[in-house]
């Protein structure tokens, strides 16, 4: 598990660990993002989610993430209890807006986080549920357009190199 910070220059922004880059091997989750919700998610073990920095809200983020240090793709990430489900368990569930063949369980993932869209919330029905999802990924798009924020997916943390690690 790699947690690493680095501020922003001239960042204003109300959660200044951020940037947040993380990276472990990809674990088994409820598997309702594909099956249910059709918008798959790549969790991170209990141990990175019990080891965030207290000022990282629960909510949903945006930022850039990498499977086994391959191609870097825009992503969405829900922090948190999953109101809807009652979970009891707190987890870190990243979606890569990109279409991959295969399931990558065990493979390493690789995100950068570089802001924050909104609070967790509770939703009346799954659809208005899977309609909040489709809207945090339209607006993670748009944003991760931005200079700063394209900036990120080059960054040498997503650089395979000899000595990764």
């Amino acid at each position: 598990m790699v947690l690493t910070r680095q501020g922003r220059p001239g960042s204003n922004s109300v959660l200044p660990v951020l940037p947040l880059f993380l990276r472990a091997a990809v674990v088994k989750g409820t598997r309702r993002g594909g099956k249910e919700l059709g918008i798959p998610t790549a969790n991170f073990p209990t141990s990175v989610v019990d080891n965030l920095p207290e000022t990282i809200s629960t909510g949903i983020y945006y930022g850039w993430a990498s499977v086994d240090r391959g191609p870097v793709y825009k992503m969405v990430m829900s922090i948190g209890w999953n109101p809807f489900y009652n979970n009891t368990k707190k987890s870190m569930e990243t979606h890569i807006i990109h279409t991959f063949e295969d399931d990558f369980y065990g493979s390493e993932l690789s995100v950068v986080i570089l802001g924050f869209i909104r609070p967790e919330r509770n939703y009346p029905s799954l659809e208005s549920l899977i309609e909040a999802i489709h809207a945090d990924i339209k607006e993670a798009e748009q944003v991760l357009e931005k200079t700063e924020n394209k900036e990120f997916a080059s960054h040498s943390f997503f650089i395979k190199t000899d000595d990764c690690t």
